[in-house]
């Protein structure tokens, strides 16, 4: 497998796994990326920012996220509870795995990744949020050494629940 960034060619196929996840989360009743979000302009700024990563198998895209180095708006304030430092941090977001590949560790092999590219960035913690009731992706963040750490707001003010990683490589 291949972890790489994304080029503007990959959107339609970033697009349509997109696509999936919004149905996945639909059909179990999770109000996330219901509303047109994320379309195809935020997806495309992600891979024009270099922001957007994918992993290919076989030459094709099976799993896709944006990673951002940097303070993030939405984490400048968290509620009942508290990050566990405020160190330079990236942050995953938007992480989406081709549906024949649920349930086959992609997810774990995006975060690992993300982690090598941070910490050959000089950074050591990751953060991460999701909906209350994603319970695979708790579940993916979880199994990957996030800690959770409160409660954060979008920018549209939907509630999710904020994770924070510190690592270290020998």
């Amino acid at each position: 497998m291949l972890f790489r960034q994304a080029k503007l060619d990959d959107l339609i196929v970033i697009m349509e796994i997109i696509k999936d996840a919004k149905n996945y989360l639909k059909n179990n009743n999770i109000d996330q990326w219901q509303n047109n979000y994320p379309d195809r302009k935020t997806i495309e700024n992600d891979i024009k920012s270099k922001n957007s990563y994918v992993i290919e198998k076989d030459k094709k895209i099976i799993a896709s996220t944006a990673f951002v180095f940097g303070e993030d708006k939405t984490y400048q304030k968290i509620y009942d509870g508290q990050w566990l430092n405020d160190n330079e941090y990236a942050v995953i977001h938007r992480l989406a795995v081709a549906k024949k590949y649920k349930g086959k560790s992609i997810g774990s092999l995006l975060i690992k990744e993300l982690k090598k590219l941070a910490f050959d960035n000089g950074v050591s913690t990751i953060r991460i949020d999701t909906h209350q009731n994603n319970l695979s992706m708790q579940r993916l963040i979880k199994k990957n050494d996030f800690i959770y750490c409160g409660i954060i707001y979008t920018d549209t003010g939907s509630k999710r629940l904020a994770y924070q990683m510190i690592f270290e490589f020998n």
